[in-house]
């Protein structure tokens, strides 16, 4: 009898994830909505509690106030801060040429010479002719595929579907999460019903604790290197700052990524030693903030997810399913860090570890 509901538990595990891959393209906007509903969910569950002379709030109320705040900062980053990121980006496009040139014709001559390698690297027009055709090449297929997406009506439709679909259901999804939720439990076998809600909780805690935490962490860090680097002067500083801030969701890959674009771009523009201790400086500001205030009070000990597992999580997700196997891959790391360390757990106090042998 165990073995065939083994068996029937497998062909659902594997039915669901064949379904999971061939809708992917219709799944995707539900599971960005229920993404949107999870993270608002215990902003809602404060709100509806709150009381105003014996008037309580109530989850529809709630869910209305929080979900306003969603879309006035969705309308900011739509108006503002995406308008800024594409111009910037278009500038460093205009300017790359600019950027290999100088690349070839004063960075790398500059470390060769400090190094002692002349004579033993290639021939710096060669190589600036070289880089100028590739990225040639790269531009101009970024071009024309933004070009082919921007001409194609059904793509052009499908993004206004998403648009106008995601809200509406990540709307009803925040007013009916409790009652899914419930629902879900209610379904759960009532001999398993504990050990599900304990992992479930641990669950949320980890991922919890990781987007939430960890979102708001990259986007105070984006800040910070961006004012830092726009208030020395620094061209791209906003693109450079939110790029890193983005990066950082891997310790210390986005202030590496972003010094090292940061210092060249201020070799390039100004070309003094005094630009690049700034830039240092801003990082080093970042990085110290985020290790004594940020972390500490957004995401605090709780336990996160291992940066390598992000990043594989992402890649495979991305790999297998596409844009949904991405969104999903947070929570199903999260999920798969929490099981691994029971199953550690129940494996260190089976018989079969115990056993010596003798």
């Amino acid at each position: 009898m165990n073995s065939s509901r083994g068996w029937f538990i497998l062909a659902l595990l594997v039915l669901g994830g064949w379904l999971l891959w061939r809708l992917a393209p219709v799944i995707t906007p539900f599971a960005a909505a229920a993404g949107i509903a999870y993270l608002s969910d215990p902003l809602v569950d404060r709100l509806e509690t709150v009381t105003i002379r014996r008037w309580t709030l109530g989850r529809t109320l709630a869910v209305v106030i929080v979900f306003a705040g969603l879309v006035a900062l969705f309308t900011v980053a739509l108006l503002v801060i995406i308008p800024a990121l594409v111009r910037q980006a278009r500038e460093l496009v205009e300017q790359m040429p600019e950027y290999l040139d100088w690349i070839t014709h004063t960075a790398i001559p500059w470390v060769s010479t400090q190094l002692g390698l002349e004579g033993t690297l290639p021939d710096t027009g060669d190589m600036a002719q070289l880089l100028k055709d590739y990225w040639k090449e790269i531009s101009g297929a970024a071009v024309g595929v933004m070009g082919t997406l921007g001409k194609g009506g059904q793509a052009v439709m499908g993004l206004v579907t998403n648009l106008v679909l995601i809200p509406v259901v990540a709307f009803y999804l925040m007013r009916d999460w409790d009652r899914l939720i419930a629902g879900i439990q209610s379904l759960l076998p009532r001999s398993r019903v504990n050990t599900i809600n304990t992992l479930a909780r641990e669950i949320d805690e980890v991922l919890g604790a990781f987007i939430r935490g960890q979102m708001l962490v990259m986007l105070g860090l984006g800040v910070i290197y961006s004012i830092g680097l726009w208030a020395i002067g620094l061209q791209m500083g906003f693109l450079i700052g939110m790029v890193a801030g983005l990066l950082s969701i891997v310790p210390y890959l986005g202030s590496f990524v972003g010094m090292a674009l940061a210092v060249g771009i201020a070799l390039f523009q100004f070309g003094d030693i005094l630009h690049v201790v700034l830039v240092l400086g801003v990082f080093a500001v970042g990085q110290s903030l985020e290790g004594m205030v940020l972390t500490p009070f957004l995401v605090g000990d709780r336990i996160g997810l291992h940066p390598v597992a992000v990043i594989f999580a992402v890649l495979a997700g991305g790999q297998l399913f596409g844009f949904l196997g991405i969104l999903l891959a947070l929570p199903v790391a999260a999920a798969g860090n929490v099981i691994v360390r029971h199953v550690h757990d129940l494996y260190q106090h089976s018989a079969w570890y115990r056993d010596t042998g003798t």
